[in-house]
């Protein structure tokens, strides 16, 4: 049985901020964008979160709860460097590491460089050499599959470590309320309550059928999941599945013109840093979230393969077209490149050749 470790750093944009300003610990700290510009909470320190703030909500509407919070922008190249040296510190556990992103990890230790029988020794291990190397806190889950390990480390925040064992697994989501489910979504979540499934135990007694029927293969997901069944295996970093861009605007649009324009921009930057990374794409993606959030998006793999980004931009613009806008205003703005290959791989195009089927050979 694989033996997997989910460390997340707690409110770790925050926490670098407090670490290394004195001055700032035990105060509510916001690391976000300017409200002026329309931001948003990148994160917020624990002091911060009692006032209801969390990330990913409009840094005006959080300076509104928390009037009293000191509002900092982000410094990625500290979070990096922090990141860096916490990311070091996994490598020499085990070469089995999936970043999920700066401040999280999944990590197999089943075989380690400790060789160390025991993965909630090595959580322990993991967090001491954290705080002994940044003077910040993890906190850690410890369980037989990533969707277990990933739920452990958000049971208890901060520095926490809590340990699923295998006939502790149904017990432990019986009890668990369904939006605590990692996967589960909130809007998932809130059609579930619909129907009166509240917690693991609820959602267990529905039959796979049915929930594929209301979630598709989300659905047959859940079905795995609340019987901590998850055959996922931890992947190390390799390389990247997309790459994309997208822009807040600062104030909402109606403008076309004035769209088509940031979707132009957008893609030169995609496809420049796309041919820095070594990298072409096959599918475009454009998104869009309109004043009232509701968010659209428009796909579409390319017969030939784009490497300017001025003809990149123009395939953009022509899915944006597509969409419905329906009068409304656009907030947000994103373009995206998947399905990517080595620029230098060898490329295939379809030949056709017109012929007469009355002719011989």
């Amino acid at each position: 049985m694989r033996k997997i470790i989910h460390v997340d750093m707690d409110a770790f944009f925050a926490s670098v901020e407090q670490r290394d300003r004195p001055e700032l610990r035990g105060k509510p700290v916001i690391v976000g964008g300017s409200p002026k510009k329309r931001g948003v909470v990148s994160t917020c320190s624990y002091e911060a979160r009692a006032f209801g703030v969390h990330s990913a909500m409009p840094t005006a509407t959080a300076m509104r709860l928390c009037p009293q919070a000191v509002l900092i922008e982000p410094d990625f190249r500290r979070y990096r460097a922090a990141s860096l040296t916490i990311r070091q510190i996994f490598l020499s556990v085990t070469a089995l590491v999936e970043p999920v992103s700066i401040d999280e990890c999944y990590l197999d230790v089943t075989e380690n460089l400790l060789h160390r029988a025991s993965a909630t020794r090595i959580a322990e291990y993991l967090q001491r050499e954290i705080f002994l190397r940044t003077n910040l806190t993890a906190s850690a889950g410890v369980s037989y599959n990533k969707f277990l390990a990933k739920v452990a480390s958000d049971y208890k925040k901060p520095a926490g470590l809590t340990v699923i064992e295998p006939d502790e697994a149904e017990r432990f989501l019986d009890a668990l309320p369904v939006g605590k489910f990692h996967g589960i979504g909130e809007v998932s979540a809130k059609k579930l309550a619909a129907m009166n499934i509240r917690t693991g135990r609820d959602l267990r007694q529905l039959p796979r059928e049915t929930l594929h029927a209301m979630f598709g293969k989300a659905g047959d997901f859940y079905y795995d999941i609340v019987r901590g069944v998850d055959e996922r295996p931890v992947e190390p970093e390799g390389d990247p599945k997309s790459i994309s861009r997208e822009i807040t605007l600062p104030a909402d649009t109606g403008d076309r013109r004035k769209i088509r324009v940031i979707l132009r921009t957008l893609a030169r930057k995609v496809m420049r840093r796309t041919l820095k990374e070594g990298f072409l794409g096959r599918t475009l993606t454009v998104k869009i979230r309109f004043s009232d959030f509701r968010v659209v998006t428009r796909s579409e793999t390319l017969e030939k393969i784009v490497s300017g980004g001025e003809e990149l931009g123009r395939i953009a613009v022509a899915l944006a077209d597509k969409a419905d806008f329906a009068g409304k205003e656009v907030r947000l703005l994103g373009v995206g490149l998947s399905n990517l290959f080595p620029a230098d791989a060898p490329r295939f195009e379809q030949l056709y050749f017109d012929f007469d089927p009355r002719q011989g050979d």
